[in-house]
């Protein structure tokens, strides 16, 4: 895969998404000095809903090329950085990331859910780290969804990550989702913090209302 393109996201997008990493960096840094190798970003389950077509190739999943419309929901700009445990970036990683939309459906033809599709987000699509390790994209907060008897998942965004050497599933969530503490999945872990972001304001540069989630990963060499 080629060099991670950001041709469909505007000036302002970028430069703002930078200066939010700036925080991410810093953080990972003193991290690295306190402690000889970083924790590893847990495992999670690739799900009955990875795509079953091509990744686009986008930093905007919330539009779909060639349609006017645009997705329904809460957006929300997504970054961060892959690292190995020794706190190196890992260029060129391919990210991939698929999810619900804002009803809590996925465009998988065997998601049971009923709630209704939103014809204008197909809610997955790939990117690639830069020089830095750095990621970033543009989609909106997904819904929390039934996924079987007495079990509600709470709203997250799955994400697979290979590198030159290794590949890592697992799963954003969102702090202060009240299924985070009755999920399975999410408390299969023993480093829960790991996979829980904060949603942000973003700066008035920012599309208007938008939020920002800064979501760093760890895998073994890279």
């Amino acid at each position: 895969m080629g060099v991670y393109s950001i041709s469909d996201l505007d000036r302002r997008d970028l430069m703002k998404m930078t200066a939010a990493l700036a925080a991410s960096v810093t953080a990972l840094s003193t991290r690295r000095a306190a402690a000889e190798d970083l924790a590893r970003t847990p495992q999670q389950i690739l799900g009955p809903f990875y795509p079953l077509k091509e990744f686009p190739q986008t930093a905007d999943l919330t539009q779909i090329p060639g349609r006017p419309g645009r997705a329904q929901g809460q957006i929300i700009n997504v970054m961060g950085r892959v690292l190995n445990i020794s706190g190196d970036p890992v260029r060129n990683a391919m990210v991939e990331v698929w999810q619900a939309n804002a009803n809590g459906r996925y465009t998988h033809p065997s998601d049971p859910n009923p709630a209704p599709l939103d014809t204008n987000f197909n809610g997955f699509a790939v990117v690639t780290t830069d020089a830095e390790g750095r990621y970033r994209f543009k989609t909106i907060k997904p819904a929390a969804y039934p996924a079987g008897p007495n079990l509600i998942r709470p709203a997250h965004i799955h994400f697979q990550v290979s590198g030159r050497q290794d590949r890592l599933v697992t799963q954003m969530y969102f702090d202060g989702d009240p299924y985070n503490t009755t999920d399975p999945f999410l408390n299969s872990v023993g480093r829960k913090d790991l996979l829980i972001t904060k949603l942000m304001d973003a700066s008035p540069e920012f599309e208007a209302a938008s939020k920002t989630a800064v979501f760093d990963m760890v895998i073994y060499k890279g």
